[in-house]
């Protein structure tokens, strides 16, 4: 009896952790309302792509690149190829495009990670820009795409995480990663809002060179593999007096494709889950290493439910309903912001699949060996 009394209490502190959590992300959505797309930076623009073997999406991104509606005198694109070994190189080389469009190859490196870091940097280094916008080369920008994300972008700016997005599939695994994905940007949205910035997506985001060159760039980060992203927007938020900013506009919101299959969801999902425990914010590490330990908690209780007693089941359920409701709450506050279909009624078979795949990236994503881009990563 004792043992499970113990039991309970240590489920209910994790759930406490986790429904505080949620409820710090409503309040921070709560905040937001549309950027005004008028005003445009006096900054000169530079959008970095890194790209590596994406010969099915190139010219696709050049195409809603090169017909964005900003002034062209004020912006360039510059793709790094970061050693593909596809046609994707040679494809844009060989396409039409405005000279404003410029093509790099990141020079042969021999370190085991931080790929992406070093393209992006390699693209900085030789950028014209005073603000540095990142996408994906697998990306699809609306013409107003830029004018959008760059809206909110005063003086006191220094960091705007932009809204990602899947393109539409027909097939169930697409729809459950779609509400899945967001819900990550969602909760990203909300922590900036109440100033926690936590989470953003390197696929859209946008931040001053000047405090990148202040900050040594990503030099403290090149022994993880994942991360530019997430560490640098945390990094301006603690170490500068900079404002972190979500911007809460549709018209930036950059479209992607979702993972093909299970084998690439997890892939990826190691990769994001192998630099948490290398935040600099040690409370937020164990606030998120809680958060694992809760989901790790339902698979438990389960367990519990079937070889102890029946009454963690009943915990259990009250758990589930507490976090479906708060959950369910998030994603329907921006559900219509991210998306043009109805995903709601595959929401509780994404909540189930959530439930499996966090338990097991988690602690896979710890050991940090994972394979992307057809390369071999350690953390």
């Amino acid at each position: 009896m004792m043992i499970e009394i113990l039991l309970i209490l240590v489920f209910a502190l994790l759930l406490l952790n986790y429904i505080y959590f949620l409820a710090d992300i409503i309040r921070g959505l709560n905040k937001f309302s549309k950027n005004d797309p008028t005003i445009i930076p006096d900054e000169f623009i530079t959008i970095i792509i890194p790209f590596r073997n994406e010969s099915d999406n190139i010219l696709l991104s050049l195409s809603s690149l090169a017909s964005q509606n900003y002034p062209q005198e004020k912006f360039e694109v510059i793709y790094v190829n970061d050693s593909s070994t596809d046609d994707s190189y040679e494809k844009i080389l060989n396409a039409v495009k405005p000279k404003s469009i410029k093509l790099m190859s990141l020079p042969c490196i021999s370190i085991d990670r931080a790929f992406k870091k070093k393209a992006v940097s390699y693209g900085i280094d030789h950028s014209q820009g005073e603000i540095i916008v990142t996408s994906d080369a697998d990306c699809i920008h609306n013409r107003d795409w830029l004018t959008n994300l760059l809206s909110g972008f005063d003086k006191q700016t220094g960091f705007i995480s932009g809204p990602v997005s899947f393109n539409e599939k027909r097939d169930l695994f697409s729809k459950i990663q779609s509400l899945e994905f967001a819900g990550l940007v969602l909760s990203g949205a909300g922590l900036i809002g109440i100033g926690k910035p936590t989470i953003c997506n390197g696929a859209n985001l946008a931040f001053r060179k000047k405090v990148y060159n202040e900050l040594h760039g990503y030099r403290d980060q090149m022994h993880l593999s994942s991360g530019e992203d997430e560490l640098f927007m945390q990094k301006i938020a603690t170490e500068t007096d900079y404002t972190v900013k979500f911007c809460w506009n549709k018209g930036a919101v950059v479209l992607t494709q979702p993972n093909k299959n299970t084998h690439d969801f997890f892939q990826q999902r190691k990769r994001w889950a192998s630099k948490g425990l290398f935040y600099k914010d040690k409370f937020l590490i164990v606030r998120l290493v809680l958060i694992y330990f809760f989901y790790l908690s339902i698979v438990v209780q389960i367990l519990l439910s079937i070889f102890l007693s029946k009454v963690f089941i009943i915990y259990l359920m009250v758990g589930l309903i507490l976090k479906f409701f708060l959950e369910y709450k998030i994603i329907s506050k921006g559900i219509d912001f991210l998306f043009k279909y109805d995903l709601m009624k595959y929401f509780w078979m994404s909540e189930l699949f959530q439930i499996f795949y966090v338990t097991i990236s988690g602690i896979s994503g710890l050991f940090g060996n994972f394979k992307w881009k057809e390369r071999k990563f350690r953390r």
